[in-house]
């Protein structure tokens, strides 16, 4: 049996050096490395831990740089505090070294003139009438945790000639519903070149950005609408941008990949 999202938050403790720890399950794997969602969702939750009275969460810029798995440690620098914008560092460590780099910044609200959502919330068929995302045989080991709908696009090495797809996606946990927990979901997509493949081919996130638009990110049932869109591949990179929304339509997430593809 695999162990949720909240156990797993559970599980990371404090050592006494100071940094978190715990051991990644084989279920939360993407190929040799733990994937990509829950490694950024740690190094925040983290951060979240070490350091008291943060105001909310509202970018974050995550390098993967190695491969880890099994027994990890999170460290976490506050790089500048100011009034009301803090960035604050947290470094990933593996048995082969430095895996996952991220720069978290945390900014109080202001008194604002501009209050406006400039993106749609698209009109697309609900988690019930949307239709399982993955065929047999190319789901990861990690996508055990989510439940997948594909609401719009092409499933993976479909040969599809679309580069963007919209898909809902919850936790199977139902207790994972907080802001690291929202990070878990939003690297689920796949890179939204795959679906373009006509066979299997190995691909790697290098670099992943996000603005959080709400300071309370919250959905009914858990479901949450993730977009993802390719505009450019060539040379074995890929760059994307990404959007999420929640069920009841509002604009939660957006960001950017950059991918590696050796297809």
């Amino acid at each position: 049996m695999n162990i949720s999202y909240t156990e797993l938050a559970r599980q990371m403790s404090q050592q006494a050096d100071g940094r978190w720890g715990l051991t990644i399950p084989a279920g939360w794997m993407q190929g040799r490395t733990t994937y990509g969602g829950l490694s950024a969702a740690l190094c925040y939750l983290a951060i979240e831990r070490q350091f008291a009275d943060l105001p909310p969460l509202r970018s974050a810029q995550i390098n993967f740089i190695g491969p880890a798995g099994g027994a990890v440690q999170i460290s976490s620098e506050i790089l500048r505090q100011g009034r009301s914008v803090s960035y604050i560092e947290a470094r990933m460590q593996g048995e082969k070294g430095l895996a996952t780099h991220g720069v978290f910044c945390f900014g109080a609200s202001r008194e604002s003139k501009m209050d406006q959502i400039f993106t749609d919330f698209p009109d697309l068929p609900s988690p019930d009438e949307s239709s399982s995302f993955f065929r047999d045989g190319f789901e990861p080991s990690f996508t055990q945790n989510f439940e997948i709908r594909l609401a719009l696009g092409g499933r993976p090495v479909s040969g599809s000639p679309h580069s963007e797809h919209f898909m809902w996606v919850r936790h199977r946990d139902t207790n994972s519903t907080d802001t690291s927990a929202l990070i878990a979901v939003a690297d689920m997509p796949p890179p939204a070149v795959l679906p373009m493949f006509t066979e299997p081919a190995p691909i790697s996130s290098m670099t992943w950005m996000m603005n959080f638009i709400q300071t309370e990110p919250t959905t009914e049932n858990g479901w949450w609408l993730l977009r993802s869109a390719a505009e450019h591949a060539a040379d074995g990179y890929s760059s994307q941008d990404m959007t999420i929304w929640n069920s009841s339509g509002e604009l939660i997430l957006t960001g950017r990949q950059s991918i590696a593809i050796f297809y």
